[in-house]
């Protein structure tokens, strides 16, 4: 019995060898880093992925952070077994400019720092042995990549994760922009019907015929509610793409934050009975159309888009970050009642987009076309080498984040200006190509200027900061009523508003921030988003608005606030451990489900005057304040869930201020201890 018992063994090991599934192996692990000045071997030191090199400098407010070419090298054993397979390596993101090398042996390059993108390195590697990889990494000014300028840091490194992508010489490709290979087109969706496309990148690397038989399966759940099978020839070291239709009646939607339903695509090959392949992608059916007078409708209803942007770093990393922090940053943004977010301005963790998928987050997704803003240099340089990059990262943001349902509109430029090279003709020619790899989405982007720019994308956005770089809050709602007086049929929307504050900067009295200051109170950002919500909130056209920013970011160049180094218009600390008082704000009006209150100006613990106003966030109808016991009455929030309590005495000394809100659900309350102080 034996035997036959042994021999069965090696058949199914030899099976499962010749035809194994897809492997994928994170490398992220014991890489040796050193800066391209640092030439000796022993000045290497140990580093895991995600990395940056100016996890440190940057945020520090020094303007010269290090931008120059890091080397990474690391060992990796390639197994004698995987031989007859294909080996690809895939980096979800490097900055800016990466050069691959196997056994000293360039391989290539990518130009981009925001995108993934993948090298097949099969022919290249020694089986049974050790090979070294390394990796060398630009964030260099370039002016023939993508972005030249702007408003944040450009982080070298290698910080988002490397894997090593193991597969049979007949594959779903990796290689189309370091897509998934799969692309499923919703050529119709309707609450009745959904017909989709199924597209499928196949590649054949051998120099024998391929004979494979391609599955396609759609499950809700564990149950399959679609499955067809196809027989598929690729000629030898051929590649073609396969196309699957397929109806869904009464379809499940994704319905966003409400119902963020999704089947789950499977996509597989077959050789001879056993599986070689597979790649898994969700299927949020949904659809949506902006109205120039009403806003965003998601499935046929008005959907109000209340947003936030975000970059991606934080206090201590940069942007070198894991999977628990892009988590956190979601929970913050759903805590505070998010439905939409603007993932600015580039591509951003391949986590984001599931996580945003998961809880149903309408995504404004986009391509570091980033202009100076309000600074020097440019954003646009009118040479082919610029402009050849500029296409490729859009191909690489659409084709690798096409299956997300969440994302709902493609970004192309922020801030542009039209004078020197005016860029005008060349995001025309991204707009088109947008529309030719994605017909299902449209185009946004955003502005600050008047001119041509503003009417190119189907629709379009702008950066306003009225009652912060000038102007008063109330300007706002006035400039949005004039621009959709004289364009009614653009779909208008608000892509970045926004105030520093720092929470150690607290005052008694209400005065306009100077931003370019070192005095940035945290009072002036509360009053400035309840006036400019009251502005958005009433214009049923504006499609959507996106605060900046949910967090506080570095951006080494500026001096202001209550350090160099740091953006602080967040509603959330750059360590992620404090939320601001504005951030309570939009949680009473925009989180409905979570009972809550907060008192605001809790961190002016040492007060001057006697009399006060006293203001709370709820999300209840109404609260009543105590002053040391004492009771100031119940009053009733106003329509953006702010109660009021104007002409509170204070005593001299210590000062106890709690405010309570009770209904048939139970009790909310909040409470802070401050202190008033004799003027000097």
């Amino acid at each position: 019995m034996k035997k036959p018992l042994f021999a069965v063994y090696l058949f199914l090991l030899f099976s499962t060898a010749l035809y194994a599934e897809r492997k994928d192996i994170l490398l992220n692990s014991d890489w040796t880093f050193r800066l391209s000045h640092q030439i000796q071997n022993s000045e290497g030191r140990r580093v895991d992925l995600p990395h940056t090199w100016n996890a440190q400098d940057a945020p520090a407010g020094n303007p010269a952070y290090i931008r120059g070419i890091g080397n990474y090298k690391k060992t990796l054993h390639v197994s004698e077994e995987w031989k007859g397979k294909r080996l690809f390596l895939r980096f979800e993101g490097a900055n800016s400019i990466t050069n691959l090398f196997i056994n000293g042996k360039h391989l290539g390059e990518h130009r981009g720092g925001y995108g993934a993108f993948v090298f097949e390195i099969t022919d290249d590697v020694k089986y049974g042995a050790d090979n070294i990889i390394w990796v060398r990494v630009n964030n260099a000014e370039q002016l023939e990549v993508m972005p030249l300028v702007g408003d944040f840091t450009f982080y070298g490194g290698i910080y988002r994760d490397v894997h090593l992508l193991i597969t049979d010489g007949i594959c779903i490709s990796p290689l189309d922009y370091a897509s998934p290979g799969v692309y499923l087109v919703q050529e119709s969706v309707t609450d009745d019907e959904a017909k989709v496309c199924a597209r499928v990148n196949l590649s054949n690397a051998s120099p024998e015929v391929g004979d494979v038989e391609l599955r396609l399966s759609v499950r809700d759940g564990q149950k399959v509610i679609y499955e067809t099978r196809r027989k598929v020839f690729l000629g030898k070291q051929a590649t073609n793409q396969e196309q699957i239709r397929f109806t869904l009646t009464k379809p499940h939607l994704w319905n966003g934050r409400q119902d963020p339903f999704m089947y789950q695509t499977e996509i597989a090959l077959y050789k001879e009975g056993k599986e070689i392949d597979k790649v898994v992608q969700p299927l949020g059916l949904r659809y949506y159309h902006i109205d120039p007078d009403k806003g965003f409708f998601l499935n046929g209803k008005h959907l109000q888009l209340r947003g936030v942007c975000r970059h991606q770093d934080r206090e201590g990393l940069g942007n070198a970050l894991v999977a628990d922090h892009h988590k956190e940053d979601v929970a913050l943004m759903l805590e505070m009642g998010v439905n939409a977010a603007r993932l600015a301005h580039y591509p951003q963790a391949d986590l984001m987009y599931d996580l945003m998928d998961k809880y149903g987050l309408i995504v404004w997704a986009e391509i570091p076309f980033v202009g100076s803003g309000g600074y020097d240099d440019k954003g646009f340089v009118d040479q082919p080498s610029f402009r050849e990059n500029g296409k490729e990262q859009l191909r690489e943001l659409i084709r690798q984040h096409y299956n997300h349902p969440s994302i709902c509109m493609w970004g192309l430029f922020n801030e542009l200006k039209e004078i020197g090279d005016n860029p005008v003709e060349y995001v025309k020619e991204l707009n088109k190509l947008a529309h030719q790899e994605d017909p299902t989405r449209p185009t946004t982007s955003a502005c600050n200027a008047k001119g041509e720019l503003n009417f190119i994308t189907d629709n379009i956005a702008w950066n306003r900061y009225d009652g912060w770089y000038g102007q008063t809050p109330a300007y706002l709602g006035e400039w949005l009523d004039d621009m959709h007086k004289q364009h009614p049929n653009i779909h208008i929307a608000v892509s970045e508003y926004g105030a520093g504050a720092s929470i150690y900067h607290q005052q008694d009295s209400l005065v306009q921030s100077i931003p370019n200051s070192w005095w940035h109170p945290e009072n002036w950002q509360t009053y400035y988003h309840i006036e400019n919500w009251k502005a958005i909130s009433a214009r049923p056209y504006i499609w959507g608005s996106f605060i900046w920013n949910m967090f506080d970011f570095c951006a080494a160049h500026r001096t202001e606030g209550d350090r160099p180094g740091i953006n602080d218009k967040g509603l959330v600390t750059f360590d992620r451990k404090v939320r601001k008082d504005a951030f309570y704000f939009y949680k009473a009006n925009w989180n409905h489900e979570e009972p809550m209150i907060y008192l605001a100006s809790k961190r002016n613990i040492h007060r001057t005057k006697r009399i006060q106003t006293i203001q709370a966030f709820t999300n209840r109808p109404g609260a009543e304040l105590f002053v040391n016991g004492k009771s100031y009455g119940k009053v009733t929030t106003d329509n953006y869930a702010v109660a009021e309590w104007k002409d509170v005495e204070l005593q001299q000394g210590k000062n106890d201020i709690r405010v309570i809100s009770t209904d048939k659900k139970g009790a909310v309350s909040d409470s802070f201890c401050c202190t008033l102080d004799p003027l000097p």
